[in-house]
């Protein structure tokens, strides 16, 4: 077992390429505020154009069949998101031990996590584990397309959050917002058992009597919300977090989010006649986190 921990120790936070890891708009794929808007304009043209083609090929509420794709995109999506949390995880504490003696007297480890020291670079090992999280942003917009393809269904929350995930994962990167670790580790641990969850339903196990996937949104929301109140404490009595500017915008946008998802959840929980088991206990699930 030491031995195994040693191994994932060094390819999850001690790899020459994670350690000396630099975010670079010469270096770094899809680092530019130009792929930004383009990647985003791009996903949400497409969304709309395969919607309404659909809607002059084919019959109202025929869906074309995907076959194993969805369920190989959820398995994939569920270890991605593992891999990336136990890397975060690992690089954190290392990043930790290392820089602890120039901030030890102004923070705990708990609130590093929560408030970058002023002056900090998006380099080394947490910030690779960042870039590979934006990136796996661009794998998440597949889902829309599956929803499209399979319940005929082009969803707006779905489209503008998206696009705000992407967006806010970005801004972590180009300006070393603090609260990103923190909230990577938060989000890859929900996405894990989320789209763990996904891959088992659609291999034909049963599903949940309950909304899974919506409580699942519901607490990772409910615990962002949380961590932002203490990054703006940190900011105001600790002497100042960095990318601040940057956490006040993307703040506002989670805000956004948060809104139309409570309101669906609220709607979603009056509307609930259904029976276990049945498809319309999973209405909701492509509600995507």
């Amino acid at each position: 077992m030491i031995v195994l921990y040693q191994k994932l120790t060094y390819w999850l936070s001690e790899h020459p390429s994670i350690v000396t890891f630099r975010w670079s708009h010469t270096q770094s794929w899809g680092s530019t505020w130009s792929f930004l808007f383009t990647s985003i304009a791009l996903y949400l043209t497409l969304s709309t154009f395969l919607h309404l083609l659909l809607g002059l090929i084919l019959r109202p509420g025929r869906a074309v069949p995907l076959g194993p794709i969805p369920a190989i995109h959820s398995l994939s999506m569920s270890l991605i998101s593992a891999t990336i949390f136990a890397g975060t995880l690992l690089s954190a504490a290392s990043e930790i031990r290392e820089t602890r003696w120039f901030w030890r007297r102004s923070k705990t480890p708990f609130q590093w996590l929560l408030c970058f020291p002023l002056g900090t670079r998006p380099s080394g090992r947490v910030f690779f584990w960042s870039y590979l999280y934006y990136l796996t942003r661009f794998f998440h917009m597949l889902r829309t397309f599956f929803t499209i393809l399979r319940r005929r269904r082009l969803a707006s929350f779905q489209l503008f959050n998206h696009s705000i995930l992407t967006f806010t994962s970005f801004l972590w990167l180009e300006f070393s917002q603090s609260f990103q670790v923190l909230s990577i580790i938060l989000t890859t641990s929900v996405y894990s058992v989320v789209y763990g969850y996904r891959f088992w339903t659609a291999i034909g196990l049963p599903s949940a009597c309950y909304p899974f996937v919506l409580n699942c949104q519901l607490l990772l929301l409910s615990c962002n919300l949380v961590c932002h109140v203490g990054v703006l404490l940190l900011h105001f009595f600790k002497g100042g977090c960095h990318g601040i500017g940057a956490w006040i915008f993307n703040s506002v946008l989670n805000g956004f989010v948060l809104l139309l998802f409570l309101k669906f959840y609220v709607n979603n929980m009056h509307s609930r006649n259904r029976k276990c088991g049945s498809d319309e206990v999973n209405k909701g699930e492509d509600k995507d986190v």
